[in-house]
Formats: structure tokens, C-alpha cells, sequence
């Protein structure tokens, strides 16, 4: 398999620089720095420096849609905010603010969570333009999360936002049984909110052996959602959320049941388990992240080091499953890098970290991808994708 990444690099502007100082500022309080997105969305069109507004503009206007016709997902741009950032989902048109074409609001589990105990919880990696985090999926429960979300679906979609809900499931179940029917229970409580529903069977900071390293019981999840969801009137996207870290062989198993199972897309991938961190290109080093091991070491990595990683589990779940629905997530932080990411084959891309290193980092990436549109000779992405249909086959 051939395997080109090119890791584009942006400069430091006035409102990086700024951003910058704020993470000087609060250093000692990381948790506070990561919980300000709410409110730099919501400000955003009043501060003359920001000029964060919902941008509306066709250029850059995604529709993801399905062989099995699940309803087509309608993003404003192809640049969705990551789940973590909005847990609680309210607000949720205030990212439109940010620049962002869909949001996936939780990760909700089916009670409410306080999380992990132990602070800090979240720590910066300046060098690394990284973020590690042992949040424990701290959420006010799957029932709230999806009340909130329906309320605000219309609004959003007005404003260009294409809204999923991720699920998990509780931490602390111990029995196989217990855990399907958990998950199954968060499941169909999501479907009547979202435009899809993420399944985040991977987080690795919970202190819980990640659903995605037994291959039974996530066959035996994904096939009772799916048939859950066939069932429906309405048939709506499912996506699984994978590891960046599975073994080939691990992730064509995966792979091969997700299909097997009927489920839409992969979100490629979450954050790579902290004890693993020396396989990424990070200055930072194991034995320094102190403060986020005293629980064990749980947690993980999200940020700029993950791309390259994220690049060729991409490009291999492309070549080898041209039918599945693809969503890249890992160090993506510019335009250009979501360009080679759909000349891949990719739906669209989720990211986080990066509005803690770019100032409207989603902006700022919009402005890079036209420009890259316009390098190619396309004047917008439905130009493009009208030129550059997708390899799939039905199923």
C-alpha cells in the first residue's frame, strides 16, 4: 500500500500568539483553559478581533451519503468539532461561531459521570502542540444530552451545523450482558436526537478495558444496534469510533465486522493511549506526564503528533474498504491537510485540540482548504467531489 503524508505547517500569527499567552496564563489550571471554548463561542461575534460568525457560504458545503440510503448528513463545511468539546450539548450553535460545519456533542453515557477524581485532568504539550487528557467521560447522562440536542436540531441545522451524539458505555459494568444492554439503552435514546450517532468503543480514560479490544462482544454490540436501527422509520448514520492504535491484522478484524454488521462509517480514530505515547513522534516523554498517571495511566494523546499515524490508518481503510464512510480525527490543524484527506476518500474530518493552538482554528483551516480548492483548479468542494466521484461499492 502506498503512503504519502505530508504534515503542512502554518505560522504563528498575532491571535496564536495570544492564544499562547492564555495557556502561560493558566497553567496551573488546564481543566478551566480547556472548559473556555463554551465561552469564546458564544462571544465570538461580539469581540471585533474574532469576527467568529456561522459562515453560510456554499464553498465548502458537504453531503455525506450512504449505499444502504441512511439520511444524508448536510455539513455546512466538512470540519466538525470532535466530541469532548461540547459534553453537555448546550449551546450548540454557538460553534457555528467557530467556523465548524457539524459538532458531536457528549461522549454521553446512560447515567451522569463526574469522571475521573484526580486533578489535573488535562495537561498542555507546548512543544508538541498536543493535548493529553484523563477526563473518565464526565457527562450529565445520555437522557439530558439527548433532550437538549433535540430541542436545538433545527437551530443548528439554520446555522449550518450537522449535529451527532456519541455514546459509550458506563464505565464499571462488568458483565458482558450488562454492557449491551447499557449501550443499547444510550443507543436508542440517541437516535431520536442526532443527525447520526457516534460509538465511541474506544476510550482509553475510564481505567476500563476498551470495548474495541474484544472483538465478541463489539460484533454482539453492533450487530444489536444495527438491527435496532433497521428497524426504525427512520434510518439514520452509525459510526464507530476506533483506536489509532490497533495492529493491522486488529484493525481489518474490526473492519471486516463493521461491515459484516451494516454500520456506515468509521471516525478514525480517538486518542492514543498515554502508555503508548513513545510510538508517536512527541517531544514529551512518558515518565514526565506524572500528574495524569497517578490514576493508573489512563488516558491518552490527541494533537498534532497523531497525523501521521491517522494518515495511514486512513489510507488503508480507504484502499481496502472503498464502502464504508470515513471521518478522519487525529492532528489535523490545516486546510491543506483536509484537502489530501479527501483526495483520500474522506467524508470529512473531526478535530479538537487545535483550537487550543489556532486562533478560529476552524476559520483559518476553511481559508486554507479553498485556497487549496483553488490551487487544484476547483472553485468549491461540490465542484470537486462532482470531478472526483468516490471509489465505493453498494452494499
Amino acid at each position: 500500500m502506498s503512503f504519502n503524508c505530508v504534515n503542512h505547517e502554518y505560522y504563528l500569527n498575532f491571535g496564536d500568539r495570544v492564544l499562547a499567552l492564555i495557556r502561560r496564563i493558566f497553567h496551573n489550571n488546564p481543566e478551566f483553559r480547556h472548559d473556555s471554548l463554551k465561552h469564546a463561542a458564544r462571544l465570538a461575534p461580539f469581540i471585533p478581533f474574532m469576527g467568529g460568525r456561522p459562515d453560510l457560504s456554499k464553498t465548502l458545503k458537504r453531503v455525506i451519503t450512504f449505499p444502504d440510503h441512511s439520511n444524508s448528513l448536510y455539513l455546512g463545511c466538512p470540519i466538525i468539532l470532535a466530541a469532548g468539546a461540547n459534553k453537555t450539548a448546550k449551546r450548540i450553535c454557538d460553534y457555528a461561531n467557530m467556523g465548524f460545519g457539524g459538532i458531536t456533542v457528549g461522549t454521553a453515557t446512560r447515567k451522569f459521570r463526574e469522571g475521573n477524581t484526580h486533578r489535573p485532568r488535562i495537561g498542555f504539550l507546548e512543544n508538541d502542540r498536543a493535548i493529553h487528557n484523563s477526563m473518565g467521560l464526565n457527562n450529565e447522562g445520555v437522557e439530558v444530552i439527548a433532550r437538549r440536542t433535540d430541542e436545538q436540531l433545527t437551530k443548528a441545522h439554520k446555522v449550518g451545523l450537522c449535529v451527532g451524539v456519541s455514546v459509550a458505555e458506563t464505565p464499571g459494568l462488568t458483565n458482558d450482558e450488562d454492557k449491551l444492554k447499557d449501550l443499547l439503552e444510550s443507543f436508542a435514546i440517541a437516535y431520536k436526537a442526532g443527525d447520526y450517532i457516534e460509538i465511541n468503543v474506544s476510550c482509553p480514560n475510564t481505567g476500563e478495558a476498551r470495548v474495541d479490544l474484544d472483538l465478541s462482544l463489539t460484533e454482539r454490540i453492533f450487530g444489536e444496534i444495527m438491527k435496532y436501527r433497521n428497524a426504525q422509520a427512520i434510518r439514520k448514520a452509525v459510526y464507530a469510533k476506533i483506536s489509532p492504535d490497533l495492529s493491522e491484522r486488529h484493525l481489518v478484524n474490526i473492519m471486516d465486522m463493521l461491515v459484516r454488521t451494516g454500520v456506515n462509517g468509521v471516525v478514525v480514530g480517538n486518542t492514543y493511549p498515554t502508555k503508548k505515547i513513545s510510538e508517536l513522534p512527541v517531544e514529551a516523554k512518558y515518565e514526565d506526564l506524572t500528574p495524569l498517571r497517578a490514576d493508573g495511566d489512563c488516558g491518552g494523546m490527541s494533537g498534532r503528533p497523531l497525523y501521521e499515524n491517522m494518515m495511514w490508518n486512513v489510507t488503508y481503510i480507504r484502499t481496502h474498504y472503498p464502502e464504508i464512510s470515513v471521518i478522519a480525527c487525529g492532528g489535523i490543524d490545516h486546510g491543506f491537510k483536509i484537502f489530501d484527506l479527501i483526495k483520500l476518500g474522506v467524508d470529512a474530518v473531526e478535530c479538537y485540540s487545535v483550537v487550543a493552538f489556532r486562533w478560529m482554528a476552524a476559520h483559518a483551516m476553511r481559508k486554507e482548504l479553498e485556497a487549496a480548492l483553488l490551487e487544484s483548479g476547483y472553485s468549491t468542494l461540490t465542484d470537486y467531489d462532482d470531478h472526483n466521484p468516490k471509489q465505493t461499492k453498494s452494499v
